[in-house]
């Protein structure tokens, strides 16, 4: 098995929001602000090779939606998903199957593309893999969660044919099971890897970044608080235990990290690459 980071760019979301109840003299420490309020995150993706799969781990925003939608989150940066793909000799036709953790839009916009009139996928040659409990949560979704699910993103993976569900429990691959956490959004799939004698924990939005290590510093997004604060309390116990190893996919600098036990509770140990493991 190799694992490869897919970086495709940054993206910007008001600071307030991302850190909940967290007054901003505290989390701007770690990420600071802009004069719009806003702050700074990475859309990084994971790729895994292995054996006769290609699997990619969520899609990020795409490019699809239209000037309005981009003007609310100032994307920028060099990276996209195809040159990162390309760094490592492959390409969107290589692509076997992906994992879907969620289907907010900055997690799976990139998975449809445009073509004139038509909502194809981007991926044509690929799986996509998500759960009843989420897919049936998301196209019927609540008005708190309403802007995040865009039919446009959601419907046409369905319409292709090429979407399949996991059930809860079941194994992706020998090396790859799917955790799951409902306080961020219903069944959300946390794929977890044994690599290279170590177990890597995929976060998507369990922990955005490093800032949000502290139990209570959960997101405004989050649609069970409290349950995110419970299964955090879990998760977090379990990781410092066992040695995880986190792989973040909105830390606008660290794209890995380690916890472990302090004074004031579970905080970062070391943060490193991908590549460094």
């Amino acid at each position: 098995m190799k694992l490869y980071t897919i970086d495709t760019g940054f993206f910007k979301l008001d600071g307030g929001a991302m850190f909940g109840v967290v007054p901003k003299s505290i989390w701007q420490r770690t990420n600071p602000a802009d004069e719009k309020n806003l702050c700074t995150w990475a859309n990084r993706l994971l790729l895994i090779e292995d054996g006769k799969r290609l699997t990619l781990v969520d899609t990020a925003i795409g490019d699809k939606q239209d000037d309005k939608f981009f003007s609310h989150y100032y994307m920028h940066g060099d990276d996209t998903l195809d040159k990162s793909l390309a760094k490592y000799g492959f390409n969107k036709d290589d692509i076997t199957d992906v994992i879907l953790t969620h289907l907010h839009f900055d997690h799976c916009g990139g998975a449809i593309v445009r073509d004139g009139e038509k909502l194809l996928p981007a991926f044509k040659n690929a799986n996509y893999w998500s759960n009843a409990k989420h897919w049936n949560w998301a196209v019927n979704p609540n008005p708190r969660e309403k802007a995040s699910f865009l039919k446009e993103n959601i419907l046409p993976i369905q319409e292709s044919g090429q979407l399949q569900f996991l059930e809860e429990g079941e194994k992706y691959d020998t090396d790859i099971a799917i955790r799951y956490a409902h306080g961020h959004t219903e069944a959300m799939m946390l794929p977890q890897i044994q690599y290279k004698g170590k177990t890597i924990l995929y976060m998507a939005d369990l922990l955005p970044s490093i800032g949000h290590i502290p139990l209570p510093y959960v997101m405004s997004y989050d649609v069970r608080p409290l349950v995110t604060m419970d299964e955090r309390q879990n998760y977090w116990q379990e990781i410092v235990d066992n040695e995880y190893i986190l792989f973040l996919e909105h830390d606008p600098v660290n794209p890995c990290c380690t916890l472990q036990h302090t004074e004031k509770g579970i905080r970062l140990k070391e943060t490193f690459r991908l590549e460094d493991i």
